[in-house]
């Protein structure tokens, strides 16, 4: 899914195989996904869809002047939080030890795979996918 505030983004599904990259949208105002070498499109990623990062997990400092602190996980699962607002993000992780995250506070610039879109999912699968699935099950 892509968020409320990204309506008025470019944007297209995820694919499995994708290699997405935390970005900035809206001048800055939301955060989310797109793929790698095409920054102002937004990748909008199901519910259920497995992820890894290439390094470990980072989101913005509570402080604008300390670091950005790091998560402890390089995995995650997309899932929507706080569907009963409507005009809240929306778009978060669930780590493994099931802490979520929004994504729009995720530090910029971080690379990610998905590896396993949702069962049910219509979108479409390349011909190299069984070693991403056999990948996802083990995390």
């Amino acid at each position: 899914m892509c968020d409320y505030s990204m309506q008025h983004v470019a944007s297209r599904p995820a694919k499995v195989g994708d290699v997405l990259m935390t970005t900035r949208f809206a001048e800055g105002l939301t955060g989310g996904f797109s793929a790698v070498g095409e920054p102002d499109i937004a990748v909008c990623v199901l519910p259920g869809t497995e992820l890894a990062f290439e390094r470990e997990i980072e989101r913005y400092a509570a402080l604008p002047l300390f670091r950005p602190r790091k998560l402890g996980a390089q995995v995650a699962r997309f899932r929507r939080v706080h569907k009963a607002i409507p005009s809240v993000h929306h778009d978060a992780l669930e780590l493994p030890g099931g802490k979520t995250v929004l994504l729009t506070n995720l530090r910029p610039g971080q690379r990610a795979r998905v590896l396993q879109l949702p069962a049910g999912s219509t979108a479409q699968v390349g011909a190299n996918d069984s070693a991403d699935h056999a990948f996802a099950a083990e995390v």
